[in-house]
Parts: structure tokens; sequence; C-alpha cells
């Protein structure tokens, strides 16, 4: 059986900071609809490592790439295409505080050069439906409640229909209503083809929303097929 292309593949990474091995010989691949959870105790290196994903930081050692694209060496002038193919979703949602949902979203559209009006409408008016904005419009960030507010910055981050979503603790400002409403959006994007990474240090989200499991620990990265044996592992070793 063939076995298809990875979205994204790392064969050993490595970053240090300031002279400290941060990130150690890092070798995982993540394929098509993939759902996986990057977790792992404050300061090792979650963050860093998504950094790495979207060229904001770059390995000393070790090749990554997205589909076809490497992104470890890659200069600034390629970085733009990169996040094209890359969605983005931030824990403090990052939207204009004075443009409303829509205005939020035609402004991204046209900063990665959609042009087209008819195309730009027909984009927009999928986006508030696949992540339930209906109605939501005209409204200002300020309007919107955190679940609501971070479900246009995932649709913000879907406008390109990227190959694979990086989301960083995009439910750690949230109630456990909106932490519901954000996690259901970001299964179906995965159920529809986008691979989901999605750092957090919310282990009870891995009882309820099945994936894969990335674990960094002391630098290194260990793989789970399944969120009920991470679990399984982590009990074991006790609460971090």
């Amino acid at each position: 059986m063939i076995q298809p292309n990875p979205i994204l593949t790392l064969s050993d990474v490595s970053l240090r900071v300031g002279g400290n091995a941060l990130l150690e010989s890092l070798s995982f691949t993540i394929e098509k609809g993939d759902f996986v959870y990057l977790v792992g105790k404050t300061g090792s290196g979650k963050s860093s490592l998504l950094r790495l994903l979207y060229a904001d930081l770059a390995p000393q050692f070790g090749q990554i790439a997205l589909g076809d694209m490497p992104i470890s060496g890659m200069n600034k002038a390629e970085i733009p295409a990169l996040r094209r193919k890359l969605g983005i979703v931030f824990q403090d949602y990052q939207l204009l505080p004075d443009r409303s949902v829509e205005d939020n979203l035609i402004f991204a559209m046209k900063a990665t050069g959609w042009k087209e009006k008819a195309l730009i409408e027909r984009r927009l008016d999928l986006l508030i439906k696949e992540l339930s904005l209906q109605g939501k419009n005209l409204q200002f960030p300020h309007q919107l409640s955190g679940g609501e507010q971070q479900r246009v910055g995932i649709a913000r981050a879907l406008i390109n229909d990227p190959l694979l979503l990086l989301a960083d603790e995009p439910t750690g400002n949230l109630d456990p209503q909106a932490t519901k409403l954000v996690m259901d959006a970001l299964k179906a994007v995965a159920a529809r083809g986008t691979a989901v990474l999605m750092a957090t240090h919310e282990y009870g989200l891995l009882e309820d929303y099945p994936g894969k499991v990335l674990w960094l620990k002391e630098g290194f990265v260990q793989e789970f097929a399944t969120t009920t044996g991470f679990l399984e592992a982590f009990r074991k070793m006790g609460a971090e």
C-alpha cells in the first residue's frame, strides 16, 4: 500500500537558545487530517517548536519540511509563501479591535493576495457559516465573547485552505462552553483534511477529543498514536 506524503516532516531537528539545548533531535511526521496534541510542562519548548514551523525561529540542526517545501534554511523572502500554506491560531486572538468580524477577515484575505470581490465574498460567507458566526459579521471584537473571538481567529487561519493549522493554547482563556465550541471547530477542520497541531496544557481535553500526541520532555519528543496511550504513560509518571 502506498503511503501518502506527509504534510509535515521533522528530521533530527535541534534548537539551542543561549547555548542551551531546548529541543533535541526531534523527528516526526504529521499526515493529512491528523489531529495532534503538543504537550509538555511550561518551558518544555511547545511554543518554540511552533515558531520553528512558521519560520519565526530557525533550527541549528536538522530539516523541517511542509509538504515538499523546506522550512529549515528558508530565507525571509520565502516566508510569506510558507505562511499561506499554514494557519496559525493564538491564545490571545490577535484581532484588529477597530474592525468588524467581516473586515478582520477581509483584511487578512487582501494581505495574502485576494483581490477579486466575488471570490472574497464567497470565501467570507463560507467561513462565517463553517465557524457558526452567522449574525456576527458586523460586530467588533469587544462585542464578542472569548469563544466567538477565537472562532474568528480560526476562520482567519483557514482563509487560504492551509495544509496545516497550528494552534497555540487556543482554549487557554475560555470557559467550558466556549472551549467545547472551539474544540468542535478544530476537530471539524481536521475531519475535512487540514492537519491540526495544537499545543495545550489542558490534559482534560485529550479525553474528550481523542487524537495523536507529541510529548515534549527534557528536550526530546515522545509520540503516542492515541491520547489514551499518552494519558496512561503520563499518569504512571505522576503529574509534571
